[in-house]
């Protein structure tokens, strides 16, 4: 007697291959028994102490998000519904080479100012880790959905050298390689970078495929937000091809996107760069968002120069008139280097979110030009998060066609606005851009988000809907699964999802958000 099967499901496995309809039986968190064509073969059907009608359903393996910045989110709002109503089992966390682990007290002070605008201040968090391994062992108390965590660069730079622009001593090296190692040893399963973002942007190539070279020797992934998505974006994703080649490490590029009119129907030029690489044998994987903008923080959009020396810097760089004028020079005229290489064009700068509640007339209006970024960086001490609009359909959908790439929503969960990407990804891949425009047929799309992911993260027994394997499941209506988040209501639930199980356990259910906590960290596998 098991414990659930699901009757007469559709399965998409995550392979790939063509869907079929079967009984599918789960026992102790596992997929125990598939039955093909029970009821046409009139075979003897697995019998459980709870049987589900799932005709007209897709049972699918539960979705995982590739790029997510719930790091602290996933502790302070055990519902979670933005990814578990999406059908996200597995997120990876430690994006952008900003997280709180490892960390000594002063580490973790900056980067909570850092990152305010992803995160929140953290004030509502007990924030009672300082390793790897202890913010992994946090996790294990119980969350919503699984979660595994890169190793982040930028944060592993502040912790062992603070927020100079140089190269390190051979002393910091020495102490970055080892924070490195002794949180891939813990568990997490690669290393993050944040290019565009202070201090990580400081590091030269030597540096990072320095740090590479212990990822690759743990087996372990590098994923890269690079050094441009705009001016010079195929220098910036050639670069990485080239870094992790020469550390042997494999390489998964973060929200792989083309921005900025410079970059418009250019997707072909960089998945040309890719296919060579790949047919070279190099070991290349990565994920998009299926939105145009993008959303980030109005502090990342300045100079690195700004950002030296690390917050308070920032603020004083800010406050003093001519220092302020030269950022605008830089922002406006020559294209800083936080931007892409590309003139600011505030017009295309919306506020998603601020951190002063007293601010917060200015979300969802367009950014009037730098007087006022300057004041809401000032007044929001860096903590205004913003979307901007640089992207180009065409391009979104050249890349999610790819034969690497993967789903990740980037979805910051924090602010009054936020990115619609954080609760609509999965069912925006599913419902638009499979049953609406046939962008991918839905048997490609879902090993785009299961099965691959999986395979990237090196987990044996997860992406697939096999017997053996763990039963993290969505079951979904393919004629009505779509998103239920816009740009105007960003926190809308989608719709066409009922079910969610994690470990065999509802997470999900009836289109509810159950009060399981199933979710725990997911470690690197030697």
């Amino acid at each position: 007697m098991m414990d659930l099967v699901f009757r007469d499901a559709e399965v998409v496995d995550g392979s790939g291959g063509d869907s079929y309809r079967a009984d599918v039986g789960i026992e102790d968190g596992r997929i125990v028994s598939i039955v093909k064509e029970a009821a046409a073969a009139g075979c003897q059907r697995p019998t459980a102490r709870r049987a589900l009608d799932a005709e007209g359903l897709v049972l699918a393996p539960g979705f995982i998000d590739m790029h997510a910045h719930s790091d602290l989110a996933l502790l302070r709002d055990p519902d979670h519904s933005a990814k578990a109503a999406q059908g996200v089992t597995l997120e990876v966390l430690g994006q952008d080479g900003l997280s709180y682990a490892p960390v000594d007290d002063r580490t973790l002070d900056e980067v909570r100012r850092a990152i305010t605008g992803w995160n929140g201040d953290a004030s509502d968090v007990d924030l009672d880790w300082r390793t790897v391994g202890e913010y992994l062992d946090r996790l294990d108390r119980g969350i919503a959905v699984n979660a595994a965590y890169l190793v982040p660069q930028g944060t592993v730079r502040m912790y062992a050298m603070g927020w100079e622009d140089r190269p390190a001593t051979g002393r910091e090296l020495d102490r970055m390689r080892r924070l490195v190692a002794e949180g891939l040893e813990q568990g997490a399963v690669g290393m993050s970078s944040g290019l565009t973002y202070t201090p990580g942007m400081y590091a030269p190539d030597s540096e990072l495929t320095e740090l590479c070279r212990v990822v690759a020797e743990y087996g372990g992934y590098y994923c890269p937000h690079h050094r441009s998505y705009g001016a010079g974006a195929l220098r910036a994703y050639e670069e990485m091809v080239t870094l992790a080649r020469e550390a042997g490490c494999a390489l998964h590029l973060a929200h792989a996107t083309m921005n900025f009119d410079v970059n418009e129907g250019r997707a072909p030029e960089l998945l040309a760069l890719l296919d060579e690489a790949l047919d070279a044998g190099a070991d290349i994987s990565l994920d998009t968002y299926p939105y145009t903008p993008g959303s980030t923080t109005l502090l990342a959009l300045l100079p690195s120069w700004a950002g030296e020396g690390g917050p308070d810097a920032t603020l004083e760089r800010l406050r003093d008139a001519a220092t302020a004028e030269r950022i605008r020079h830089h922002l406006e005229e020559l294209g800083s280097d936080g931007c892409h290489g590309v003139p600011l064009d505030w017009s295309t700068i919306e506020i998603a979110g601020v951190a002063d509640p007293a601010l917060a007339d200015h979300v969802g209006r367009r950014v009037d030009g730098w007087p006022t970024a300057r004041r809401l960086l000032l007044g929001d001490r860096l903590g205004t998060t913003v979307l901007q609009h640089v992207g180009h359909e065409e391009n979104v959908r050249t890349i999610m066609r790819h034969r690497v790439h993967t789903g990740g929503s980037d979805g910051i969960l924090h602010g009054l606005k936020p990115h619609p990407r954080a609760y609509g990804t999965f069912p925006e891949y599913l419902g638009r851009y499979v049953r609406e425009l046939g962008v991918l047929s839905l048997e490609e799309c879902v090993a785009h988000l299961t099965s691959r992911p999986a395979a990237r993260l090196r987990l044996p027994d997860r992406g697939l809907v096999k017997e053996g394997h763990v039963a993290d499941l969505v079951l979904f209506d393919p004629t009505t699964i779509a998103s239920g988040a816009t740009y105007e209501n960003p926190r809308t639930l989608p719709v066409g999802i009922p079910h969610v199980l994690i470990d065999g356990r509802f997470v999900m259910e009836d289109g509810k958000r159950t009060d399981v906590l199933a979710g725990r960290s997911v470690r690197r596998t030697p």
